[in-house]
């Protein structure tokens, strides 16, 4: 019997540049928020169980503005980011106060998973159902090719169309060669015409917008999390003793897996637009094209309706 296809949907984060929960803004003509749909096309494409990564402190209200309508469409449960939760051997610095980043979201959801395989996404974005198609066809399929390496998924998008009008963002730069992931590359300050922005090493280059980038959404085995331990801890073991602010990212710890030798990952390109709202100002224009899909019956509105 197959396991059941789960989404980790990772909800933890504090919504800085955009001022709050912006995990629960209606987005949709019936208040649907991007959440709701990503789980619908997620649903639609096979999965039948979804962990969300929260924070304690957003218990309540996540449970019963989010995970209540969903309790009878699938297996809901719920994992915490803790910023105490570290490997053993190391403690959180008093004056740490923000998250350690969305490869620490991840690993605190390992104890929920229990070794199964699993695709993440964040809350805030929209990817289509052929994304969630195409991750939930990758399952147990990629890991034969090749024993000695773990074999993840990564649906990419073309730059051009993840960037906002209303200020720069940041955004994971794939290198990529017959299909498999080379490098990913975590870049800030990126916008402009022409588009620029700060490469790893802070340096400030052209880009042409017809890169492709990583918008958080993979396919990983259960056995992932051994992998993103040891990334981990070499990232606590480099940091700075004053730095409070460092993340540790998953597009970084994905990185760094593939030049150990350890994963291969397969990018499969998108087909749907990528949608999100990074700045409030990008609310309407996110808003008009949802609109234009429950317009053209891609939606349904309200989304769970029968």
């Amino acid at each position: 019997m197959k396991p059941p296809l789960t989404l980790l949907v990772l909800a933890a984060g504090l919504g800085s540049r955009y001022g709050g929960l912006k995990q629960l803004e209606k987005i949709g003509p019936g208040g649907e928020t991007l959440m709701d749909y990503s789980i619908y096309d997620a649903k639609r494409a096979g999965f039948t169980r979804v962990i969300f990564l929260i924070r304690e402190e957003m218990r309540e209200q996540f449970e019963s503005q989010v995970g209540e309508k969903y309790q009878n469409i699938l297996d809901v449960k719920y994992a915490y980011q803790n910023i105490h939760d570290l490997p053993s051997g190391f403690n959180c610095p008093l004056k740490r106060l923000r998250p350690w980043g969305t490869g620490h979201a991840v690993w605190s959801a390992r104890e929920s998973l229990m070794g199964n395989d699993f695709a993440v996404i964040n809350a805030d974005d929209f990817y289509g159902f052929e994304t969630f198609q195409v991750l939930a066809q990758s399952f147990g399929i990629d890991q034969t090719e090749e024993s000695e390496k773990l074999i993840l998924s990564m649906v990419g998008f073309r730059l051009s169309e993840t960037l906002s009008d209303h200020g720069h963002v940041s955004r994971g730069i794939c290198q990529k060669t017959a299909g498999y992931l080379e490098t990913v590359e975590e870049w800030t300050q990126i916008g402009g015409t022409p588009i620029t922005g700060l490469n790893s090493s802070g340096t400030e280059l052209s880009l042409s917008g017809s890169e492709i980038v990583s918008m958080n959404i993979w396919g990983f085995p259960g056995s992932i999390f051994s992998l993103l331990e040891t990334e981990f801890i070499k990232f606590l073991d480099s940091l700075n003793k004053e730095d409070f602010l460092s993340e540790f990212y998953l597009p970084s710890a994905v990185d760094a897996s593939i030049k150990s030798g350890s994963v291969k990952v397969k990018v499969y390109p998108a087909s749907c637009a990528w949608m999100g709202v990074t700045f409030k100002e990008d609310k309407t224009k996110v808003m008009d094209s949802i609109l234009r899909l429950v317009d053209n019956g891609i939606y349904r509105n309200p989304l769970f309706e029968d």
